[in-house]
């Protein structure tokens, strides 16, 4: 028998938002523990952290020169990465959404490979392919072209999945053909948010570059991991505040496009 139109789903009693929010302290004090984190220790830690800060200052401005060539190969590094992974990610796309795809199997495991893809850490990647190709850029662009697959195709098949079913449906009853339906009815209501994800994860993606050069893919990485390594923190500040520069820079940039893409 269906529930009468002014009968209301009963809410959940405070016995169970009690016990819900039970479980989570439960949850988030066995992870306190396991983990072994103390905030005694952290607080300790403070003159450690006060002294860092006081040897990192003031910055060497005189380290500025040195380091225009490895931030541009890095947003070359970000750039080529999010580029290929752009392209390649479209096949990931149109496989994993299941109104674009709708065989089972087929976007099911569409999606499982695009996991596999998403699980291995971006500093992994480039560690790996460094092994392969050797210490340079190019293992750099490898590891953030899979990072970049990971990120793009993964929010614009669920954006997909949401898109009005209106011209899908029309496109089909007047006999258009799979390829038809896709490019003149998915197409043109995801490519906005297509082009909004690519540069997000671009600008990810500059975050991301700037680290990879410990694992020796290349980039501004490779000048902080000398400048650490070398204890020369007031360098190490320099960089800091360069990237910093850049990353906003690329920020205000990327919120104009955004905003006219909308």
């Amino acid at each position: 028998m269906s529930r009468p139109a002014n009968q209301f789903p009963k809410r959940p009693t405070k016995i169970k938002h009690l016990f819900t929010a039970l479980i989570i302290l439960l949850l988030l004090w066995m992870s306190v523990v396991q983990t072994d984190a103390s905030f005694t220790r952290l607080f300790e830690g403070f003159t450690q952290m006060y002294d860092l800060v006081w040897r990192m200052l003031p910055p060497d401005l005189d380290y500025f020169d040195n380091l225009t060539e490895p931030i541009l190969e890095t947003l070359r590094m970000a750039l080529l990465g999010t580029t290929f992974g752009a392209i390649i990610s479209v096949p990931f796309i149109l496989l994993c959404a299941s109104n674009v795809t709708t065989t089972s199997w087929l976007h099911q495991s569409a999606r499982v490979v695009l996991n596999v893809l998403r699980t291995v850490p971006d500093l992994l990647l480039a560690a790996i392919f460094a092994a392969i190709v050797g210490y340079n850029a190019l293992a750099g662009v490898l590891a953030l072209t899979i990072f970049s697959i990971g990120i793009i195709a993964k929010l614009s098949y669920e954006a997909t999945e949401v898109i009005d079913p209106g011209p899908l449906e029309a496109m089909k009853a007047v006999g258009a053909n799979h390829i038809q339906w896709i490019i003149y009815s998915v197409l043109p209501q995801v490519m906005p948010k297509f082009a909004s994800y690519v540069l997000y994860t671009f600008e990810v993606n500059v975050r991301a570059a700037a680290i990879l050069g410990l694992v020796g893919a290349g980039g501004i990485g490779l000048v902080y991991d000398q400048t650490l390594s070398s204890l020369q923190y007031e360098r190490t500040t320099t960089i800091i505040l360069y990237t910093l520069l850049v990353v906003i820079l690329i920020d205000w940039i990327s919120t104009r496009l955004q905003e006219r893409l909308r």
